[in-house]
């Protein structure tokens, strides 16, 4: 009898099935290309009439037409690049360079005091000269970097910005040096810039109101009897009545002049009337929009500064539909600080305020400006390409709300993301 051999049933175990791995990505759009529109189109008005108020002059000096405009062109595709690559690059990683931009800007304010490397002009040490390269202001750094920095910072300290010692205090010790240093160079409007911006990101992120308001009143005397010059006292008494003193009061008459004969429509391209000894001072920079109202009329300077509203105005809502707070302090920074300048430079030009020395952004001529202006404007876009939809032009989403004192990122289940097993299926 043989053996029963007894039967084993031999079971097949499943094959483990591949685990995917559920890695939320964000949900990135197109930029907001209104911005870009804008921009874009600044910066050719601006290439244009650079040419236009300076063709001659520079055709007298160095027998060249294309002496000022030429470089204007190469820092105006410098700075598209600029802008194309901060597109591009996350906004996040901002947080990274914070500090280190922030102290490299402050350092390089202080070098312009340093007789050898820097370039003084009109009486202030404004410019940096390093080695071959071409001069540069580095108080048009210290616009980007006091941004980047301020909206980091805000958003590490929370709800802490409302208190006096934790909040307004180590605000003040933080932006008081940038600041003074852009006083002493000598450089008002600029100052003004940098202060208008700090005080804007200072009030956005949470500030106490009565903290900035003591802040604002104590700044207008400080500045007026600490860092107020012989010739800016001239140029306040000439603003209020110009044509009373023809020394002090000659850029804005000039402008007025300028601007009272482009009428509606303008004189033409290339038609500025210097006949009769009208002069524009600064025509290609601080008072190029007295030319854009001479050759252009009323229609050209409304279209310029229809063209800056739509950026504010596209700005503002890139800073409401941040997905977080540094996002949002960052868009508001910017458009907050461009806008200003813009503004500044059109009030000197039509007399709403005194004769200071700043350019019209994107349009004046000017390298650092001009690529700074890009670049920043490449960080809103970066911004811009991951607002959330919104119902209306101000629905601000609900991910910038802030929790412990602090501000945080947006949870999956608050806004669409995709996730890799969704894009595999």
């Amino acid at each position: 009898m043989s053996a029963v051999v007894p039967l084993t049933r031999t079971t097949t175990r499943p094959r483990p099935t591949p685990r995917i791995e559920q890695t939320l990505q964000r949900e990135r759009h197109d930029p907001e290309y209104g911005i870009l529109v804008a921009i874009v189109a600044l910066a050719a008005i601006g290439i244009l009439m650079v040419y236009s108020s300076s063709a001659i002059k520079a055709y007298l000096q160095t027998d060249d037409t294309f002496a000022i405009v030429g470089p204007q062109i190469t820092w105006a595709a410098l700075g598209l690049v600029a802008m194309a690559v901060m597109m591009r690059v996350d906004y996040r990683l901002l947080r990274l360079v914070a500090l280190p931009l922030f102290v490299a800007a402050l350092a390089a304010l202080v070098l312009v005091f340093v007789p050898g490397i820097n370039k003084v002009v009109g009486g202030s040490a404004r410019w940096l000269v390093v080695g071959p390269l071409p001069a540069f202001h580095p108080a048009e750094i210290m616009k980007l970097a006091l941004v980047v920095y301020l909206a980091y910072w805000f958003e590490r300290k929370g709800t802490g910005v409302r208190r006096f010692w934790s909040g307004t205090v180590p605000f003040l010790l933080l932006v008081a040096p940038a600041i003074v240093l852009v006083l002493l160079e000598p450089d008002l409007g600029t100052a003004s810039v940098l202060g208008f911006t700090a005080l804007l990101l200072f009030f956005l992120a949470g500030a106490n109101v009565l903290h900035l308001l003591a802040l604002g009143a104590a700044a207008v005397p400080v500045v007026f009897f600490k860092f107020m010059h012989g010739y800016q006292m001239d140029r306040i008494n000439a603003w209020l009545d110009p044509f009373s003193n023809p020394v002090a009061g000659y850029h804005s008459v000039q402008g007025f002049l300028a601007l009272a004969l482009g009428g509606i429509l303008g004189a033409g391209l290339g038609e500025s009337r210097l006949a009769g000894g009208l002069f524009v001072p600064n025509a290609s920079n601080d008072f190029i929009f007295a030319i854009v109202g001479e050759e252009f009329g009323l229609i050209g300077a409304g279209l310029v500064i229809v063209l800056f509203l739509a950026f504010a105005y596209l700005g503002i809502r890139t800073s409401l539909g941040a997905p977080d707070t540094f996002g949002a302090l960052l868009a508001a920074g910017i458009t907050g600080w461009i806008c200003a300048q813009a503004f500044i430079n059109i009030g000197v030009v039509v007399g709403l305020l005194p004769v200071t020395g700043i350019p019209l952004p994107f349009v004046s001529a000017g390298g650092s400006s001009l690529v700074i202006s890009f670049a920043a404007v490449g960080v809103l876009l970066s911004v811009s390409r991951e607002t959330v939809e919104k119902g209306t032009w101000n629905d601000a989403p609900a991910d910038r709300g802030r929790r412990n004192g602090r501000a945080h990122l947006p949870r999956a289940g608050r806004r669409p993301v995709a996730s890799r097993s969704a894009r595999l299926g």
